[in-house]
Protein backbone atom coordinates (compact mmCIF):
# COMPACT_ATOMS: atom_id res chain seq x y z
CA UNK A 1 0.00 0.00 0.00
CA UNK A 2 1.21 3.48 -0.82
CA UNK A 3 0.08 5.21 2.37
CA UNK A 4 -0.96 4.08 5.78
CA UNK A 5 -4.49 5.53 5.85
CA UNK A 6 -5.44 3.76 2.61
CA UNK A 7 -7.44 0.68 3.66
CA UNK A 8 -8.24 -0.76 0.23
CA UNK A 9 -6.51 -4.04 -0.54
CA UNK A 10 -6.46 -5.81 -3.86
CA UNK A 11 -9.11 -8.19 -2.58
CA UNK A 12 -11.56 -5.44 -1.56
CA UNK A 13 -10.99 -3.54 -4.81
CA UNK A 14 -11.69 -6.66 -6.86
CA UNK A 15 -14.75 -7.38 -4.74
CA UNK A 16 -16.20 -3.94 -5.33
CA UNK A 17 -15.56 -4.22 -9.06
CA UNK A 18 -17.41 -7.55 -9.15
CA UNK A 19 -20.41 -6.08 -7.36
CA UNK A 20 -20.41 -3.07 -9.64
CA UNK A 21 -20.07 -5.06 -12.87
CA UNK A 22 -23.03 -7.36 -12.27
CA UNK A 23 -24.35 -10.80 -11.41
CA UNK A 24 -24.55 -13.28 -14.29
CA UNK A 25 -26.42 -16.60 -14.41
CA UNK A 26 -25.05 -19.17 -16.88
CA UNK A 27 -27.54 -21.94 -17.69
CA UNK A 28 -25.54 -24.39 -19.81
CA UNK A 29 -25.11 -28.18 -19.62
CA UNK A 30 -21.70 -28.19 -21.33
CA UNK A 31 -19.16 -27.95 -18.53
CA UNK A 32 -16.43 -26.79 -20.91
CA UNK A 33 -18.51 -23.99 -22.45
CA UNK A 34 -19.84 -22.86 -19.09
CA UNK A 35 -16.40 -22.84 -17.46
CA UNK A 36 -14.83 -20.81 -20.26
CA UNK A 37 -17.58 -18.20 -20.05
CA UNK A 38 -17.32 -18.06 -16.28
CA UNK A 39 -13.55 -17.62 -16.41
CA UNK A 40 -13.84 -14.78 -18.92
CA UNK A 41 -16.58 -12.95 -17.03
CA UNK A 42 -15.06 -13.36 -13.57
CA UNK A 43 -11.37 -12.85 -14.27
CA UNK A 44 -11.43 -10.38 -17.14
CA UNK A 45 -14.55 -8.36 -16.32
CA UNK A 46 -15.11 -8.80 -12.55
CA UNK A 47 -18.60 -10.28 -12.80
CA UNK A 48 -20.10 -12.56 -10.18
CA UNK A 49 -21.17 -15.76 -11.95
CA UNK A 50 -23.49 -18.63 -10.96
CA UNK A 51 -23.60 -21.79 -13.10
CA UNK A 52 -26.55 -24.13 -13.67
CA UNK A 53 -25.98 -27.36 -15.59
CA UNK A 54 -29.56 -28.64 -15.41
CA UNK A 55 -33.14 -27.52 -14.93
CA UNK A 56 -33.15 -28.86 -11.36
CA UNK A 57 -30.09 -26.77 -10.41
CA UNK A 58 -31.70 -23.72 -12.01
CA UNK A 59 -34.89 -24.16 -9.99
CA UNK A 60 -32.87 -24.54 -6.81
CA UNK A 61 -30.94 -21.34 -7.55
CA UNK A 62 -34.18 -19.46 -8.22
CA UNK A 63 -35.49 -20.49 -4.80
CA UNK A 64 -32.47 -18.82 -3.21
CA UNK A 65 -31.98 -15.14 -2.30
CA UNK A 66 -29.71 -14.18 -5.23
CA UNK A 67 -30.84 -11.84 -7.98
CA UNK A 68 -29.28 -11.67 -11.43
CA UNK A 69 -28.66 -8.89 -13.94
CA UNK A 70 -28.22 -11.11 -17.03
CA UNK A 71 -28.72 -14.80 -17.86
CA UNK A 72 -27.03 -16.84 -20.59
CA UNK A 73 -29.51 -19.58 -21.54
CA UNK A 74 -29.04 -22.82 -23.43
CA UNK A 75 -32.42 -23.93 -24.82
CA UNK A 76 -31.80 -27.66 -24.43
CA UNK A 77 -31.05 -28.74 -20.87
CA UNK A 78 -31.45 -32.01 -18.96
CA UNK A 79 -34.97 -31.86 -17.59
CA UNK A 80 -36.04 -29.01 -19.89
CA UNK A 81 -35.40 -29.78 -23.54
CA UNK A 82 -38.05 -27.47 -25.03
CA UNK A 83 -36.83 -24.10 -23.83
CA UNK A 84 -38.91 -24.00 -20.64
CA UNK A 85 -35.99 -22.47 -18.74
CA UNK A 86 -35.97 -19.46 -21.08
CA UNK A 87 -39.62 -18.78 -20.23
CA UNK A 88 -38.80 -19.01 -16.52
CA UNK A 89 -35.87 -16.60 -16.86
CA UNK A 90 -37.95 -14.03 -18.74
CA UNK A 91 -40.78 -14.42 -16.22
CA UNK A 92 -38.27 -13.43 -13.52
CA UNK A 93 -37.49 -10.23 -15.44
CA UNK A 94 -33.90 -11.27 -16.14
CA UNK A 95 -32.51 -10.21 -19.55
CA UNK A 96 -31.72 -13.37 -21.49
CA UNK A 97 -28.93 -14.06 -23.98
CA UNK A 98 -29.77 -17.31 -25.75
CA UNK A 99 -26.87 -19.59 -26.73
CA UNK A 100 -28.09 -22.45 -28.90
CA UNK A 101 -26.70 -25.06 -31.29
CA UNK A 102 -29.85 -25.25 -33.43
CA UNK A 103 -31.12 -22.14 -35.15
CA UNK A 104 -33.58 -21.26 -37.91
CA UNK A 105 -35.93 -18.44 -38.87
CA UNK A 106 -38.84 -19.92 -37.00
CA UNK A 107 -36.78 -20.08 -33.81
CA UNK A 108 -35.63 -16.50 -34.37
CA UNK A 109 -39.24 -15.30 -34.53
CA UNK A 110 -40.13 -17.17 -31.35
CA UNK A 111 -37.13 -15.76 -29.49
CA UNK A 112 -37.95 -12.18 -30.51
CA UNK A 113 -41.59 -12.64 -29.52
CA UNK A 114 -40.51 -13.88 -26.11
CA UNK A 115 -38.40 -10.73 -25.65
CA UNK A 116 -34.87 -12.14 -25.50
CA UNK A 117 -32.16 -9.51 -25.34
CA UNK A 118 -29.84 -11.29 -27.79
CA UNK A 119 -29.06 -14.69 -29.28
CA UNK A 120 -25.97 -16.45 -30.60
CA UNK A 121 -25.38 -19.76 -32.36
CA UNK A 122 -22.77 -22.32 -31.26
CA UNK A 123 -21.23 -22.61 -34.66
CA UNK A 124 -17.68 -21.24 -34.41
CA UNK A 125 -14.76 -20.66 -32.05
CA UNK A 126 -15.67 -17.02 -31.55
CA UNK A 127 -19.24 -17.70 -30.42
CA UNK A 128 -18.35 -17.55 -26.72
CA UNK A 129 -16.69 -14.17 -27.25
CA UNK A 130 -19.92 -12.91 -28.81
CA UNK A 131 -21.94 -14.13 -25.83
CA UNK A 132 -19.55 -12.44 -23.40
CA UNK A 133 -19.81 -9.21 -25.41
CA UNK A 134 -23.60 -9.37 -25.25
CA UNK A 135 -23.53 -9.86 -21.48
CA UNK A 136 -21.16 -6.92 -20.96
CA UNK A 137 -23.25 -4.76 -23.28
CA UNK A 138 -26.42 -5.42 -21.28
CA UNK A 139 -24.64 -4.71 -18.00
CA UNK A 140 -23.31 -1.44 -19.38
CA UNK A 141 -26.68 -0.38 -20.78
CA UNK A 142 -28.10 -0.10 -17.25
CA UNK A 143 -26.31 3.24 -16.85
CA UNK A 144 -27.34 4.68 -20.24
CA UNK A 145 -30.36 6.91 -20.77
CA UNK A 146 -32.19 6.78 -24.11
CA UNK A 147 -34.94 9.19 -25.17
CA UNK A 148 -37.60 8.04 -27.65
CA UNK A 149 -39.48 10.84 -29.43
CA UNK A 150 -42.60 9.92 -31.40
CA UNK A 151 -46.12 11.37 -31.41
CA UNK A 152 -47.71 7.95 -32.12
CA UNK A 153 -48.15 6.10 -28.80
CA UNK A 154 -48.07 2.64 -30.40
CA UNK A 155 -44.84 3.27 -32.33
CA UNK A 156 -43.23 4.94 -29.32
CA UNK A 157 -44.22 2.10 -27.00
CA UNK A 158 -42.91 -0.55 -29.40
CA UNK A 159 -39.49 1.10 -29.58
CA UNK A 160 -39.40 1.83 -25.84
CA UNK A 161 -40.17 -1.81 -25.03
CA UNK A 162 -37.37 -2.94 -27.32
CA UNK A 163 -34.94 -0.63 -25.51
CA UNK A 164 -36.07 -1.79 -22.07
CA UNK A 165 -35.34 -5.37 -23.06
CA UNK A 166 -31.80 -4.13 -23.70
CA UNK A 167 -31.80 -2.71 -20.13
CA UNK A 168 -31.52 0.97 -21.13
CA UNK A 169 -33.06 3.67 -18.95
CA UNK A 170 -35.85 4.74 -21.30
CA UNK A 171 -37.59 8.12 -21.46
CA UNK A 172 -40.47 8.95 -23.79
CA UNK A 173 -41.61 12.19 -25.41
CA UNK A 174 -44.52 12.83 -27.78
CA UNK A 175 -43.35 16.26 -29.00
CA UNK A 176 -40.13 18.04 -29.76
CA UNK A 177 -40.56 20.58 -26.96
CA UNK A 178 -41.22 17.80 -24.47
CA UNK A 179 -38.04 16.08 -25.67
CA UNK A 180 -35.99 19.25 -25.13
CA UNK A 181 -37.37 19.59 -21.62
CA UNK A 182 -36.50 15.98 -20.76
CA UNK A 183 -32.93 16.47 -22.00
CA UNK A 184 -32.51 19.41 -19.63
CA UNK A 185 -33.87 17.42 -16.67
CA UNK A 186 -32.04 14.17 -17.50
CA UNK A 187 -28.48 15.11 -18.48
CA UNK A 188 -27.32 11.47 -18.42
CA UNK A 189 -29.27 10.70 -21.63
CA UNK A 190 -26.76 9.64 -24.28
CA UNK A 191 -29.01 8.72 -27.21
CA UNK A 192 -32.10 10.27 -28.79
CA UNK A 193 -34.19 8.26 -31.26
CA UNK A 194 -36.61 10.62 -32.98
CA UNK A 195 -39.37 10.23 -35.53
CA UNK A 196 -39.67 12.73 -38.39
CA UNK A 197 -43.37 13.68 -38.29
CA UNK A 198 -44.40 15.43 -35.06
CA UNK A 199 -46.99 18.13 -34.33
CA UNK A 200 -44.80 20.97 -32.99
CA UNK A 201 -41.51 20.50 -34.87
CA UNK A 202 -40.26 17.84 -37.26
CA UNK A 203 -37.31 15.57 -36.60
CA UNK A 204 -34.93 17.82 -38.56
CA UNK A 205 -35.68 20.82 -36.39
CA UNK A 206 -35.46 18.82 -33.17
CA UNK A 207 -32.08 17.43 -34.26
CA UNK A 208 -30.78 20.93 -35.07
CA UNK A 209 -31.94 22.29 -31.71
CA UNK A 210 -30.37 19.40 -29.81
CA UNK A 211 -27.09 19.97 -31.61
CA UNK A 212 -26.96 23.57 -30.41
CA UNK A 213 -26.47 22.32 -26.85
CA UNK A 214 -25.12 18.79 -27.22
CA UNK A 215 -22.13 17.81 -29.35
CA UNK A 216 -21.97 14.47 -31.11
CA UNK A 217 -19.22 13.26 -28.76
CA UNK A 218 -21.64 13.60 -25.81
CA UNK A 219 -25.01 12.64 -27.26
CA UNK A 220 -25.96 10.60 -30.34
CA UNK A 221 -29.10 11.01 -32.45
CA UNK A 222 -30.81 8.37 -34.61
CA UNK A 223 -33.60 9.45 -36.95
CA UNK A 224 -36.41 7.04 -37.74
CA UNK A 225 -39.36 7.19 -40.13
CA UNK A 226 -41.87 5.07 -42.04
CA UNK A 227 -41.77 7.50 -44.98
CA UNK A 228 -40.97 6.22 -48.46
CA UNK A 229 -38.83 9.32 -49.11
CA UNK A 230 -35.31 7.97 -49.43
CA UNK A 231 -33.84 11.46 -49.01
CA UNK A 232 -34.97 11.65 -45.39
CA UNK A 233 -31.83 9.89 -44.21
CA UNK A 234 -29.54 12.42 -45.89
CA UNK A 235 -31.55 15.32 -44.47
CA UNK A 236 -31.36 13.91 -40.95
CA UNK A 237 -27.63 13.33 -41.19
CA UNK A 238 -27.05 16.85 -42.51
CA UNK A 239 -29.08 18.24 -39.61
CA UNK A 240 -26.69 16.56 -37.14
CA UNK A 241 -28.01 13.02 -36.67
CA UNK A 242 -25.55 10.15 -36.42
CA UNK A 243 -27.70 7.48 -38.04
CA UNK A 244 -31.06 6.84 -39.64
CA UNK A 245 -33.40 3.82 -39.83
CA UNK A 246 -36.46 3.30 -42.02
CA UNK A 247 -39.56 1.55 -40.71
CA UNK A 248 -40.38 -1.29 -40.76
CA UNK A 249 -36.96 -2.05 -39.29
CA UNK A 250 -35.23 -5.36 -38.66
CA UNK A 251 -34.95 -5.59 -34.88
CA UNK A 252 -31.40 -6.96 -34.88
CA UNK A 253 -30.23 -4.24 -37.27
CA UNK A 254 -31.73 -1.50 -35.12
CA UNK A 255 -30.19 -3.02 -32.00
CA UNK A 256 -26.78 -3.07 -33.67
CA UNK A 257 -27.07 0.54 -34.82
CA UNK A 258 -28.09 1.65 -31.34
CA UNK A 259 -25.27 -0.26 -29.72
CA UNK A 260 -22.66 1.01 -32.18
CA UNK A 261 -23.58 4.58 -31.27
CA UNK A 262 -23.42 3.82 -27.52
CA UNK A 263 -20.04 2.11 -27.96
CA UNK A 264 -18.73 5.09 -29.93
CA UNK A 265 -19.67 7.37 -27.03
CA UNK A 266 -17.90 5.05 -24.58
CA UNK A 267 -14.74 5.10 -26.69
CA UNK A 268 -14.84 8.90 -26.93
CA UNK A 269 -15.32 9.07 -23.17
CA UNK A 270 -12.23 6.91 -22.63
CA UNK A 271 -10.21 9.17 -24.92
CA UNK A 272 -11.35 12.24 -22.95
CA UNK A 273 -10.40 10.60 -19.68
CA UNK A 274 -6.96 9.71 -21.05
CA UNK A 275 -6.42 13.22 -22.39
CA UNK A 276 -7.61 15.01 -19.26
CA UNK A 277 -6.24 12.73 -16.50
CA UNK A 278 -2.93 13.04 -14.71
CA UNK A 279 -1.03 9.79 -15.28
CA UNK A 280 0.31 9.55 -11.73
CA UNK A 281 -2.59 10.56 -9.47
CA UNK A 282 -5.57 9.95 -11.73
CA UNK A 283 -6.83 13.47 -10.98
CA UNK A 284 -7.88 15.90 -13.71
CA UNK A 285 -4.79 17.49 -15.23
CA UNK A 286 -3.83 21.06 -16.09
CA UNK A 287 -5.36 20.77 -19.54
CA UNK A 288 -8.75 19.78 -18.11
CA UNK A 289 -8.55 22.47 -15.45
CA UNK A 290 -8.03 25.19 -18.05
CA UNK A 291 -10.64 23.66 -20.36
CA UNK A 292 -13.40 23.28 -17.76
CA UNK A 293 -12.56 26.07 -15.31
CA UNK A 294 -13.35 29.18 -17.40
CA UNK A 295 -16.88 27.98 -18.25
CA UNK A 296 -17.56 27.16 -14.59
CA UNK A 297 -16.36 30.61 -13.50
CA UNK A 298 -18.36 32.38 -16.21
CA UNK A 299 -21.53 30.61 -15.14
CA UNK A 300 -21.06 31.59 -11.50
CA UNK A 301 -20.30 35.21 -12.32
CA UNK A 302 -23.34 35.38 -14.59
CA UNK A 303 -25.56 34.21 -11.73
CA UNK A 304 -23.84 36.44 -9.19
CA UNK A 305 -22.57 33.49 -7.17
CA UNK A 306 -19.20 33.55 -5.38
CA UNK A 307 -16.20 31.43 -6.25
CA UNK A 308 -12.50 31.38 -5.44
CA UNK A 309 -9.40 29.52 -6.51
CA UNK A 310 -6.68 27.89 -4.44
CA UNK A 311 -3.12 26.89 -5.29
CA UNK A 312 -1.70 24.04 -3.16
CA UNK A 313 1.98 23.11 -3.00
CA UNK A 314 3.69 20.28 -1.08
CA UNK A 315 6.25 21.80 1.27
CA UNK A 316 9.94 20.91 0.82
CA UNK A 317 9.10 18.47 -1.97
CA UNK A 318 12.52 18.81 -3.65
CA UNK A 319 14.24 17.94 -0.38
CA UNK A 320 11.94 14.94 -0.01
CA UNK A 321 12.88 13.71 -3.49
CA UNK A 322 16.58 14.24 -2.83
CA UNK A 323 16.38 12.38 0.50
CA UNK A 324 14.17 9.42 -0.37
CA UNK A 325 14.22 9.26 -4.17
CA UNK A 326 11.65 9.92 -6.87
CA UNK A 327 9.75 6.69 -6.22
CA UNK A 328 8.88 7.89 -2.71
CA UNK A 329 8.13 11.31 -4.15
CA UNK A 330 5.60 9.70 -6.48
CA UNK A 331 4.03 7.89 -3.52
CA UNK A 332 3.65 11.19 -1.71
CA UNK A 333 2.00 12.80 -4.74
CA UNK A 334 -0.41 9.89 -5.05
CA UNK A 335 -1.20 9.98 -1.33
CA UNK A 336 -1.82 13.74 -1.32
CA UNK A 337 -3.93 13.53 -4.48
CA UNK A 338 -6.03 10.67 -3.06
CA UNK A 339 -6.58 12.48 0.25
CA UNK A 340 -7.66 15.69 -1.51
CA UNK A 341 -9.95 13.76 -3.85
CA UNK A 342 -11.68 11.96 -0.98
CA UNK A 343 -12.22 15.16 0.95
CA UNK A 344 -13.64 17.00 -2.08
CA UNK A 345 -15.65 14.10 -3.48
CA UNK A 346 -19.24 15.17 -4.16
CA UNK A 347 -18.55 18.82 -3.32
CA UNK A 348 -18.86 20.10 -6.89
CA UNK A 349 -15.47 21.83 -6.64
CA UNK A 350 -12.88 21.23 -9.35
CA UNK A 351 -9.60 19.63 -8.22
CA UNK A 352 -6.60 19.16 -10.52
CA UNK A 353 -2.90 18.40 -10.42
CA UNK A 354 -1.23 21.20 -12.36
CA UNK A 355 2.19 19.58 -12.49
CA UNK A 356 5.09 18.71 -10.18
CA UNK A 357 3.96 19.12 -6.57
CA UNK A 358 1.30 21.73 -7.41
CA UNK A 359 -2.44 21.16 -7.15
CA UNK A 360 -5.34 23.57 -7.56
CA UNK A 361 -8.96 23.69 -6.44
CA UNK A 362 -11.63 25.85 -8.07
CA UNK A 363 -14.14 26.38 -5.26
CA UNK A 364 -17.56 27.01 -6.73
CA UNK A 365 -20.22 28.73 -4.67
CA UNK A 366 -17.80 29.69 -1.87
CA UNK A 367 -16.61 33.16 -0.94
CA UNK A 368 -13.14 33.74 0.50
CA UNK A 369 -14.23 33.19 4.10
CA UNK A 370 -15.81 29.82 3.40
CA UNK A 371 -13.05 28.97 0.95
CA UNK A 372 -10.45 29.67 3.64
CA UNK A 373 -12.27 27.33 6.02
CA UNK A 374 -12.25 24.55 3.40
CA UNK A 375 -8.56 25.17 2.65
CA UNK A 376 -7.77 24.94 6.35
CA UNK A 377 -9.58 21.59 6.44
CA UNK A 378 -7.52 20.37 3.48
CA UNK A 379 -4.31 21.57 5.13
CA UNK A 380 -5.10 19.65 8.34
CA UNK A 381 -6.05 16.53 6.36
CA UNK A 382 -2.67 16.49 4.62
CA UNK A 383 -0.84 17.28 7.86
CA UNK A 384 -2.34 14.13 9.38
CA UNK A 385 -1.35 11.98 6.39
CA UNK A 386 1.37 9.37 6.83
CA UNK A 387 3.13 7.84 3.85
CA UNK A 388 4.43 4.33 4.50
CA UNK A 389 8.07 3.52 3.77
CA UNK A 390 9.75 0.18 4.36
CA UNK A 391 10.81 0.85 7.95
CA UNK A 392 8.89 3.98 8.96
CA UNK A 393 6.29 6.54 7.92
CA UNK A 394 6.89 10.08 6.77
CA UNK A 395 4.57 13.07 7.04
CA UNK A 396 4.08 15.96 4.65
CA UNK A 397 2.47 19.39 4.76
CA UNK A 398 1.09 21.77 2.17
CA UNK A 399 0.94 25.54 1.75
CA UNK A 400 -2.13 27.12 0.16
CA UNK A 401 -2.79 30.43 -1.52
CA UNK A 402 -6.45 31.42 -1.96
CA UNK A 403 -7.76 34.17 -4.26
CA UNK A 404 -11.32 35.37 -4.71
CA UNK A 405 -12.76 35.51 -8.23
CA UNK A 406 -14.68 38.76 -8.22
CA UNK A 407 -14.68 39.99 -11.82
CA UNK A 408 -14.20 38.83 -15.38
CA UNK A 409 -10.53 38.22 -16.14
CA UNK A 410 -8.61 35.52 -17.89
CA UNK A 411 -8.48 32.21 -16.06
CA UNK A 412 -4.68 32.48 -15.99
CA UNK A 413 -4.98 35.72 -14.03
CA UNK A 414 -7.10 34.03 -11.37
CA UNK A 415 -4.52 31.28 -11.02
CA UNK A 416 -1.64 33.77 -10.98
CA UNK A 417 -3.28 35.65 -8.10
CA UNK A 418 -3.58 32.42 -6.10
CA UNK A 419 0.03 31.60 -6.93
CA UNK A 420 1.21 34.93 -5.51
CA UNK A 421 -0.68 34.23 -2.29
CA UNK A 422 0.86 30.75 -2.20
CA UNK A 423 4.29 32.40 -2.36
CA UNK A 424 3.35 34.47 0.70
CA UNK A 425 2.14 31.35 2.54
CA UNK A 426 5.55 29.79 1.98
CA UNK A 427 7.38 32.99 2.91
CA UNK A 428 5.60 33.14 6.27
CA UNK A 429 6.57 29.65 7.32
CA UNK A 430 4.74 27.10 5.13
CA UNK A 431 2.01 24.67 6.24
CA UNK A 432 -0.54 27.48 6.24
CA UNK A 433 -3.35 29.06 4.24
CA UNK A 434 -2.88 32.63 2.98
CA UNK A 435 -5.76 34.53 1.37
CA UNK A 436 -6.41 38.04 0.08
CA UNK A 437 -8.12 39.04 3.32
CA UNK A 438 -4.77 38.64 5.11
CA UNK A 439 -3.09 41.25 2.93
CA UNK A 440 -4.79 44.06 4.82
Amino acid sequence: MYFSDQIDTKQTVVGSKRAEQGRVLIIEDSRAVSSVMRHRLENDFFCQVTQCASADVFREVMRGPDTFDVAVVDLNLPGASDGEILDAVIAQGIPAVVFTADFNRDLRERLLQKGVADYHVKNNEGAIDLVVSSVLRLLGNRQVGVLVVDDLPSARAMLADLLRVQKFQVYEASTGYQAMDILVRQPHIELVITDYNMPDMDGYELTRRIRRDHNSDRLRIIGISSSADRLLSASFLKAGANDFVYRPYVIEELQCRIQHNIETLAQLRQLRVAAFSDYLTGLPNRRYFFDEGPAQVAGRLERGEPCCIAMLDIDHFKKLNDTYGHEIGDRVLQAVGAKLARRLDGSGHLLARLGGEEFSVLMLGLDVEKGSALCETLRREIESLRVALDDHDISVTISIGLAEIAGRESFSNYLAAADQLLYLAKSYGRNRVYSETMLS
